[in-house]
């Protein structure tokens, strides 16, 4: 089946939050986290299509020294930390080493945190229903690490939202979260920009704005 590309984040956006709401309803207690920063823009249209809340939900990615395209674990947004044991049982990393990392990736974290959210306080998932939103997902990396950070701060379900994704990655979300709603899951994929017209890098300056509009 021939799979149309997005014309840009923004309609990506407002049909997945069609879907959004089709697949889940409009809840009291639902908030939207999108990834910054290509998340913002998805993630704005989806939150207005509910009625909700948005934030950003920010994820590092703990590198094993040495080797930092591999991921020993990441820490979130809440000052989570999910470290990965498949990874640490191949690959040893001391304590002292795994916080070191932990704590120059933390400075970065706040310095985003700062950044995008000012002097506000980060939302409170506890108890809500946590839709999480990303322009696409290819391997799921970063999601995965978002998912697990979040399952640490007790929402009352997790909902993962994006327009399109690797078919692969779709199904393995699928048994670690209530709901995950893929728009398009093309095969074969290749990459998330491929199926956007435009798929330009969302600045810090539009990050900004669609928090600030979406207040």
């Amino acid at each position: 089946m021939l799979v149309e590309p997005f014309a840009d984040r923004v309609e990506a956006g407002k049909l997945l939050g069609d879907e959004v709401v089709r697949r889940i309803g409009k809840r009291a207690d639902a908030l939207v986290l999108a990834l910054p920063r290509g998340g913002v823009p998805v993630g704005y249209e989806v939150a207005r299509a509910l009625g909700a809340p948005l934030d950003v939900f920010i994820v590092r990615k703990l590198g094993v020294p040495g080797q930092e395209e591999l991921a020993m674990g990441a820490i979130a947004s809440g000052g989570v930390r999910v470290l990965n044991d498949e990874v640490l049982r191949f690959v040893p990393v001391s304590k002292s080493a795994i916080d070191a990392v932990a704590e120059r990736e933390a400075r970065e974290l706040e310095r985003r945190e700062k950044s995008y959210r000012g002097n506000r306080p980060p939302i409170d998932v506890t108890g809500k229903t946590v839709v999480i939103v990303d322009d696409g997902l290819a391997t799921g990396s970063t999601m995965r690490a978002a998912v697990r950070a979040l399952q640490e701060m007790k929402p009352r379900e997790i909902v993962i939202a994006v327009p399109v994704a690797a078919p692969s990655t779709c199904a393995e979300f699928r048994a670690s979260v209530d709901e995950m709603i893929c728009l398009r899951t093309p095969e074969p994929f290749q990459a998330v920009g491929l199926w956007y017209e435009d798929f330009s890098q969302t600045s810090d300056e539009e990050v900004h704005a669609l928090l600030g509009a979406a207040r």
